[in-house]
C-alpha cells in the first residue's frame, strides 16, 4: 500500500520494509490461536457436556456463542478502538483470549464456560478484523500478497488442524488440558506481537457512521456475498462429514480419522497454493476454490462407498476450502484498498456469522433429514457463490 492510499485508509503514512517474516508470523500465530479457540468444542463436545452436566447439543451452541460474538464485535472494531495503535490492541485482546481460554478450562458450569467463550468472541472479533489491515502496513505493493497469504494461513491452518491437534491432546491429558494450553499459545502469541511488530499508530479515527461505508462499493459488497455464501455453505456440510463417512461400509473408526487428516493436511497446501494466485488473481482463485468444495460436498455421499474415493474427495474439499480465507481477503483488498481495515471488519463479521448460520442451517436440516442431503444442499450454496463469482469482479474500469 502506497503512502497516499494509507492516508486515504486512515492510517499513519510508513514506509514498510519489503518483507520481514518475523511481524508477519506473529499476526499469523494470533489468527492461529483465535480461530483454534473458537473450533476447539467441535473436537471436544462429549467430555465438556459429560463435565458440565449438558446435553451435547447445549455443549455445542459455545460455538454459536462465539461466532455470532465475534461476527458483532469485528463490525465494530474500527470505529470503537479509534487511533488507538494497532499492536496495542492485538496484545490486549490475545491477552482476553488467553482468559477466555483459562476461563473455559476451569469452568464447573456450563454458565461460567459459556462466559469464557464470550471472552474468546471478544477477542477473536477484534484480532481477526484486524489482521486483514496489517499485512499491506508490514510489507510494500510487491510483497503483500504474501504477507497476506501467510497472515492468513493462521485461519486456514487452524480451521482444518488447529481442532485434530487440539482434540489429540485431550485425549492424552482431557479437554481442559486442551484449554489450558490454548491459553498459554494465546500468550506467546500476545508476547511475539509486542516484540516483533512496528507501532500501527492510524492518522484518523474512523467514526461509527462510516462503518458500512465500504458496503456503497460493489466490488467490497460481492466480496461480502461471496464469502457467507461459501462459508455458509461450506460449514453447513462440514459440520457433518464425520455422520456421513460413517455410512460408508468401509469406513472404519481409523479410516476416519485419517480421513480428516487428509483434509487438514490437504487444507495447508491449498492456503499456501492457491492463495499464492490469490494475491495476483483473487476472482481465478475463488471460481478454484468454491468449484472444488462444490464439487467435493456433492459427490461425498455418493463417494464412501469406496474409502479411496472418499479419501480424494476430502483432499479435494481441504485443498480447495483451505484458501478460502485469504482468496476472499485478497478479494475485499483489491476491490478497495482504501478502506481495508473497515472492510476487513465487515469482512471478519461476515465471515464469522456465516459459520454460525452455517452450523444451525446444516443442523436443522440434518435433524429432518439426513447428512447427504445437507452435503447437497451445501454444495447448491456454494454454487450460488460461484455463479456470483463469475458474474463480478472485485473492480470495474469504473473503478
Amino acid at each position: 500500500m502506497s503512502s497516499a492510499t494509507a492516508l486515504r485508509a486512515g492510517e499513519a503514512p510508513a514506509t514498510p520494509a519489503p518483507f520481514r517474516w518475523a511481524p508477519v508470523l506473529a499476526v499469523a500465530l494470533s489468527t492461529f490461536s483465535v480461530v483454534t479457540a473458537e473450533m476447539m468444542p467441535v473436537g471436544l463436545l462429549t467430555p465438556i457436556a459429560g463435565a458440565l452436566g449438558v446435553a451435547p447439543g447445549t455443549a455445542g451452541t459455545s460455538l454459536t456463542i462465539t461466532g455470532v460474538i465475534a461476527a458483532v464485535v469485528a463490525m465494530f472494531t474500527p470505529p470503537l478502538i479509534g487511533r488507538a495503535d494497532r499492536r496495542t490492541v492485538l496484545v490486549a485482546f490475545l491477552a482476553l483470549l488467553a482468559l477466555g481460554n483459562a476461563l473455559s478450562a476451569v469452568a464447573t458450569s456450563f454458565a461460567v464456560f459459556a462466559a469464557g467463550r464470550v471472552l474468546i468472541g471478544v477477542a477473536m472479533g477484534v484480532v481477526w478484523s484486524l489482521a486483514g489491515g496489517t499485512g499491506p502496513r508490514l510489507a510494500d505493493e510487491r510483497h503483500v500478497g504474501r504477507a497476506m497469504t501467510v497472515i492468513f494461513s493462521g485461519v486456514s491452518i487452524a480451521m482444518v488442524a488447529g481442532v485434530p491437534l487440539g482434540t489429540f491432546a485431550a485425549d492424552l491429558w482431557g479437554w481442559r488440558a486442551a484449554f489450558h494450553g490454548l491459553a498459554g499459545l494465546s500468550l506467546v502469541a500476545a508476547g511475539a506481537v509486542l516484540i516483533t511488530l512496528p507501532r500501527l499508530k492510524v492518522a484518523h479515527r474512523s467514526e461509527l457512521r462510516g462503518m458500512l461505508t465500504p458496503l456503497r462499493h460493489p466490488g467490497v459488497a460481492t466480496g461480502l456475498v461471496i464469502t457467507a455464501l461459501v462459508v455458509i455453505g461450506h460449514f453447513a456440510a462440514y459440520t457433518y462429514v464425520r455422520p456421513v463417512l460413517e455410512t460408508g461400509p468401509g469406513m472404519t473408526a481409523m479410516l476416519i480419522v485419517a480421513a480428516l487428516a487428509v483434509f487438514g493436511a490437504a487444507g495447508v497446501l491449498g492456503n499456501f497454493a492457491i492463495g499464492a494466485l490469490a494475491a495476483r488473481d483473487p476472482r481465478a482463485a475463488l471460481l478454484i476454490a468454491l468449484g472444488g468444495i462444490a464439487i467435493a460436498a456433492a459427490l461425498l455421499p455418493v463417494a464412501v462407498a469406496g474409502a479411496a474415493a472418499a479419501l480424494v474427495v476430502l483432499a479435494l474439499w481441504g485443498f480447495t476450502y483451505g484458501s478460502v480465507t485469504v482468496s476472499t481477503q485478497s478479494w475485499i483488498r483489491v476491490a478497495d484498498p482504501a478502506q481495508l481495515e473497515r472492510s476487513s471488519g465487515l469482512w471478519s463479521g461476515v465471515f464469522n456469522g456465516g459459520i454460525a448460520v452455517g452450523a444451525l442451517l446444516g443442523g436443522a436440516v440434518f435433524d429432518r433429514t439426513d447428512g447427504a442431503t445437507v452435503l447437497w444442499i451445501a454444495a447448491g450454496i456454494v454454487l450460488a457463490g460461484l455463479a456470483v463469482t463469475l458474474a463480478r469482479r472485485p473492480r470495474t474500469d469504473r473503478d
